[in-house]
């Protein structure tokens, strides 16, 4: 597992615990995996496109503007794409690595890949998405990260109104040796109030935060998140680390849809890719990058409770070179 949290007795913030070569090499075997499609989508077909011609013609370059978009890089990201191959009168075999520094370039402007956490305080994790994107599963994995590596963790089951939220949360809980606070039906933000007064009482060292996403009743759905991230600035104003918005990478640009619904409701700060095993849209990580200025910090690459992974720029593009 790529580890986001600080070893313990480093004081500097932002420091890593150093993973040893047989995890980070099974664990970049598994994003190459969960990307294969993606790769052959995207990098695959555009090389093929390209194919034995020596220089890109017009006709080439309309053909691999066609894929960039169908590959869910989004129109005006592709149009810039190709104008710049073209002004730069790419010859075939500059294309693999021009595409490269692009992409790795597009990543690395939206801001750093790693998870903010801080040692000796309480650290909140507003995480949002609609029904379906993976957000409970994620919630789950995440608290199995954190408490894999020591850290105390409560759960704050916010989404009140969805059917089985809550015992699915409290099952994920019992999984992740984490602990939950959950009323069913009862109002979200008293929900998240009453788990941030344990958290901050009981020296929690991670308090993750479900919330609703049903995107039927826009207005209310914005109303409540508001209201919860209200709660969380006035009783915990130190403590917010993460505003995390869970995308289903198999939506690809619908999914940027969803997620300047979410944007206009909280200040999201970094983006959780689930499903990405075995999706060709994988492609959709560089356009929340381009057009939302976001960077995505974790990546669901299969249904295993380890299956939750820090997201590596470097390691994302060398995957989809493969």
């Amino acid at each position: 597992m790529f580890n986001f949290f600080k070893k313990k007795d480093e004081e500097s913030k932002g420091a890593e615990v150093e993973n040893s070569p047989q995890e980070t090499k099974g664990a970049f075997a598994n994003l190459k995996e969960a990307l294969s499609n993606t790769s052959k989508a995207l990098v695959q077909g555009v090389l093929d496109i390209a194919g034995g011609r020596e220089e890109l013609d017009e006709f080439t370059l309309e053909d691999i503007e066609t894929l960039l978009i169908k590959a869910d890089l989004g129109v005006d990201f592709s149009v810039e794409l190709v104008e710049k191959m073209k002004n730069a009168k790419l010859k075939t075999g500059e294309l693999k690595e021009f595409l490269k520094k692009e992409f790795a370039q597009i990543l690395e402007s939206a801001g750093s890949n790693k998870l903010k956490y801080s040692d000796g305080k309480l650290n909140i994790y507003f995480v949002a998405g609609v029904n379906g994107a993976g957000k409970t599963t994620l919630i789950g994995k995440l608290a199995h990260n954190f408490t894999q590596q020591g850290k105390k963790v409560l759960i704050a089951a916010g989404d009140t109104f969805r059917a089985a939220a809550e015992e699915q949360l409290d099952i994920w809980a019992q999984r992740a040796n984490a602990d939950i606070v959950r009323r069913d039906r009862a109002d979200s933000a008293s929900v998240v109030y009453e788990a941030i007064q344990k958290a901050k009482d009981e020296s929690y060292d991670v308090l993750l935060v479900d919330t609703a996403g049903r995107l039927q009743n826009k207005y209310n759905l914005i109303e409540e998140l508001k209201k919860i991230k209200s709660v969380i600035e006035k009783n915990a104003p130190d403590s917010l680390s993460e505003s995390i918005l869970v995308l289903d990478a198999n939506l690809g640009q619908n999914g940027l849809s969803q997620a300047k619904v979410f944007t206009e409701a909280v200040d999201i700060t970094s983006v959780a890719m689930t499903k990405l095993d075995g999706s060709a849209k994988g492609g959709i990580i560089l356009a929340v990058a381009k057009e939302l200025k976001l960077p995505t910090r974790l990546v669901g690459v299969g249904e295993k409770i380890n299956d939750l992974k820090d997201f590596s720029t470097s390691e994302y593009i060398e995957a989809l070179f493969a």
